[in-house]
Order: C-alpha cells, then sequence, then structure tokens
C-alpha cells in the first residue's frame, strides 16, 4: 500500500502531523474520523515537497474567485432539485470554459463514482479547495445536510469576496496617482530641469539657492534615474523577506495595528473574516475548538493569530470564548461584546454572523471615510512638490525677463 502523509485536528483542536498507509487519500480521511480526529489533508508522502516554486505561485487556480462561488451555488442547487451527486457534478462538467476547471470537476466526479464521499474527493485536488471548504464540506456530510452547506458556503465564499474586492478597489485609485504623479515627476526632474540649467548655466544667469537645489536635484535624476527605480524595487523584496521571519512579521503586524490612522481599520477587517469564517464553520456542525484552529488560519495579521491561538489554549481550559479572545486586547471591544452575548444567549454561531455583518458595514464606511480623505491629500502633495518644482525652474527666467525689460 501507498504511504501517505496527514494532518489531522484532534477534539482539543491539536494539530496532528503522521504516515499511513492505506489504499487512498479517502481510507486515510475515513481511519482518521474512526479515530475521533477532523483530517485536513492527506497526500502520497511521494508528493510532499520541501517549497513552492514560482510557477506554481504565480499560475492561477482553475477553480477560484467567481468560478468557485459559482460551482457551489450550482452544485447546491442542483442537489436540491433532487439530482444525486454523480449527476449534477456530470451537468456541472460542460459548465466552465477553462480546460483545467473541467478536469477538476471530471477528477472530483470520478472519485464520487468511484466510492469516495465528495470532501474527499476535493481534497485529493491538493490545493484547489482550501481546508475550510473541504472541512465545511465533510461537516456537511456527517450532518447529512450538504445541500445546505454548499449555500452557506457560497454565501461565504461570495461576502469574503466581496469584502475583499472592496479593499482592493479602495486602494486602487490612490496606488495609480502615486504612480502616475510620481512618473511624471520623475520626468520633469530628469528632462525638463537639465534642458533649463544647460540654458541658465550659457547665459550666465544667477540662480537662487532654492533653484540651484533643483537643479542640482535634476542633474541626479538624469544620471540615476535607474537607481531610483531600483531602489524602490529592492525595498519591496527586502520587506517581503522579512515579512517570511515570524519575530519581524510578528512585530510588524503589532504595530500595525498600534496606528491610530490604519489600525482599527485592520483590526476591524481581520475580525470579520475570522467571525464569519468561525460562525460558518460553527453552524455546519463543526466543535468550536476544531473551527478556531481552522479559522485562525484566514487572518493575515500574525499578531492577531497568535491572540486565537492563546485564545484556543484558554478555550480548552474551559474558559469562555469572548474572554479568551479579550486577553490579548486587540480584537475590538464591540466583537467581543457581542461574542459574549451569543455564548450566553446559547447561539454563538448566529451572533458570530451578525458581528461579521456588522463589522463588514463599519469597514467598508470607514475605507469610505479614509479614500475620501487620503486622496484629496495625496493630490495637494504632489501638486505642491510639482508646483515648486516648476516655481524653482521659471523663477530665474522671470528674473531674467524682468532684467532685460
Amino acid at each position: 500500500m501507498p504511504l501517505y502523509r496527514y494532518k489531522a485536528l484532534n477534539p482539543r483542536g491539536e494539530v496532528l502531523e503522521g504516515q499511513m498507509e492505506a489504499a487512498s487519500d479517502a481510507d486515510v480521511a475515513a481511519r482518521l474520523q474512526e479515530q475521533g480526529h477532523l483530517p485536513i489533508e492527506a497526500r502520497l508522502a511521494s508528493e510532499v515537497r520541501g517549497g513552492t516554486s514560482w510557477r506554481s505561485m504565480l499560475r492561477a487556480q482553475p477553480l477560484g474567485g467567481d468560478r468557485l462561488v459559482q460551482f457551489t451555488q450550482q452544485l447546491a442547487t442542483l442537489l436540491g432539485a433532487g439530482q444525486p451527486l454523480d449527476r449534477a457534478l456530470t451537468i456541472l462538467l460542460d459548465m466552465p470554459e477553462d480546460v483545467r476547471a473541467r478536469d477538476v470537476i471530471a477528477d472530483v466526479r470520478d472519485a464520487v463514482r468511484s466510492g469516495a464521499p465528495l470532501s474527499a474527493a476535493l481534497e485529493r485536488q491538493h490545493g484547489v479547495f482550501s481546508r475550510l471548504y473541504v472541512n465545511m464540506v465533510r461537516a456537511g456530510e456527517a450532518g447529512g445536510s450538504l445541500q445546505d452547506t454548499l449555500r452557506r458556503l457560497a454565501d461565504y465564499l461570495e461576502r469574503a469576496r466581496a469584502l475583499r474586492g472592496r479593499v482592493v478597489n479602495a486602494l486602487i485609485y490612490p496606488a495609480i496617482l502615486l504612480i502616475v504623479v510620481g512618473l511624471a515627476l520623475l520626468f520633469l526632474l530628469g528632462y525638463v530641469v537639465p534642458q533649463f540649467a544647460q540654458m541658465y548655466e550659457s547665459l550666465d544667469v544667477e540662480q537662487p539657492w532654492f533653484t540651484s537645489l533643483v537643479m542640482a536635484l535634476g542633474g541626479f535624476v538624469q544620471q540615476a534615474w535607474f537607481l531610483l527605480i531600483a531602489l524602490p524595487l529592492v525595498a519591496v523584496w527586502w520587506f517581503d523577506r522579512k515579512r517570511r521571519d515570524p519575530v519581524f512579521r510578528n512585530r510588524f503586524d503589532d504595530w500595525l495595528l498600534r496606528q491610530k490612522l490604519v489600525g482599527p481599520l485592520v483590526a476591524k477587517l481581520e475580525t470579520a473574516r475570522l467571525v464569519r469564517t468561525l460562525g460558518t464553520l460553527l453552524k455546519n456542525g463543526v466543535p468550536l475548538l476544531a473551527a478556531l484552529g481552522i479559522s485562525r488560519n484566514v487572518l493575515f495579521n500574525r499578531a492577531l493569530w497568535a491572540d486565537v491561538e492563546a485564545a484556543t489554549e484558554q478555550v480548552k481550559n474551559g474558559h469562555g470564548l469572548a474572554a479568551s479572545l479579550g486577553r490579548g486586547k486587540r480584537f475590538p471591544r464591540l466583537a467581543l461584546q457581542m461574542i459574549q452575548v451569543g455564548e450566553e444567549s446559547g447561539a454563538l454561531d448566529s451572533m458570530l454572523i451578525k458581528t461579521a455583518d456588522t463589522f463588514e458595514q463599519e469597514t467598508g464606511q470607514a475605507m469610505e471615510r479614509l479614500l475620501a480623505l487620503l486622496v484629496p491629500a495625496i493630490t495637494v502633495l504632489l501638486a505642491g512638490v510639482v508646483a515648486l518644482v516648476v516655481l524653482a525652474v521659471l523663477l530665474p527666467l522671470y528674473d531674467l525677463t524682468n532684467a532685460i525689460g
């Protein structure tokens, strides 16, 4: 029998890793479930690699974004209409235009036809479907509510995509504005200013100190323009490498949360992502400790990730979720209060979803206010810089014209 490497969560929410000889990855998942564990991943030992290539990082997923949402919604609709699972997957096989997406659905259908549960068939795609996706499907199968689970999953994916899109859209215009005006400033300093410098030098015009400074800066840009382009790229590369250092990333993420302008916005974004994931998992029957172990992996901020990890240990010892999350003093107080109300009322899953709705709405409003402040500020600042450069270039010409007149 082939050797498989697996990851699973035990009832206490701890991650277990090991090896097992089995006929298939579905067999590994079944054995782990019999032992009371929640399977996360099962791969052939020969397929496990130590790193990820740049090509695989840059390659788009065959089922991702809108395609995944559409696939999940259509599968839930077909199951609700009474179609057997393999028949529903066969119908969906003709929907996507991408060949790789059709190959993935065909492989899932073939695995289901051979007797594997849908969760195991999805898991064997190795990264196409996230841990969250696979575990929610597995919980729906165990509870006999796969159709409802898929509907909730589609709603979760749609909301997560909308939140991510809102953040990206809010940052696009300021980024384009900075790039365009920055390139225009480089052109002004690197090409236009040196032309005037040569003209003033040939006319032996006396220049004010401010004009001399701008002329010197223009000469530097003309001679070393490649450094001004390379340095930001090197800085981004350096920061990306440093972000992989756990100590640096923890310090940076903690510093980011303490900033008055962006800290509360980051905390609300991360809180909305965490509580929606956690609430969706709980609503589908995943135990709290296992749900916490899965949910914390959707967080980008490592400081908040560490708080959730510490809170998981507290919950294991019998403490409440709200009190455990509040120990780090990084999550918004309103979120903790709403979670506490959900615990006291016995409706934690529903209250987590409501908390996510509240914070997504607040985040949208905060981003709109920040964008309304940021864009004019950037415009005025860059326009002022360009105006100063133009003024420094034209001031000696104005003085020369007055002297001639």
